[in-house]
């Protein structure tokens, strides 16, 4: 029998947002890209920033800001996408830095943020030497009224910003 994920060492991909570190699995992690213009998508949810083009693919850009409630700002050239998996969907999260990738070990993994109200998202800490980092699941990160309000948004033709 497998050991459950936190007993395991596991590799994230740690970013900041708002001068806080975050992290995502890598196994839900496709590629990095600087920031490029977004389009708008109507009828999207509000979770969605836009669309990105990135090499004729759309993608939608997940507002992390809005979800981590942080304070609204422009797009910057300076910001990252990370490209991702949200189950079967690929998705781009506007980051403000990706840092670089991390082994967590099985001892600084922490699963019980899973149990705090309000963090439906959160696949569990990883207690750092220089902080905490909470590890996202993208697979909880949208609501299934969401995901269903998206895939109506992306069945439409969407207006350039």
């Amino acid at each position: 029998m497998n050991p459950p994920p936190e007993a395991r060492p596991q590799e994230v991909l740690l970013f900041t947002l708002e001068r806080q570190r975050y992290g995502l699995p890598v196994q839900d992690v496709r590629e990095l890209v600087r920031a490029a213009r977004l389009t708008h998508l109507p009828r999207a949810p509000d979770v969605v920033e836009g669309l990105l083009n990135l090499r004729g693919e759309l993608l939608p850009v997940l507002d992390l800001r809005r979800r981590f409630r942080h304070p609204a700002r422009p797009l910057s050239p300076m910001d990252h996408f990370i490209i991702a998996t949200n189950g079967l969907r690929p998705v781009a999260l506007r980051v403000d830095r990706a840092e670089g990738l991390r082994v967590i070990a099985s001892d600084e993994w922490d699963a019980s943020p899973r149990e705090l109200p309000g963090v439906g998202y959160v696949a569990g800490a990883a207690k750092l030497p220089d902080g905490l980092v909470l590890v996202h699941d993208l697979r909880a990160f949208l609501s299934e009224a969401e995901a269903l309000q998206l895939d109506v948004a992306l069945g439409a033709r969407p207006e350039t910003a």
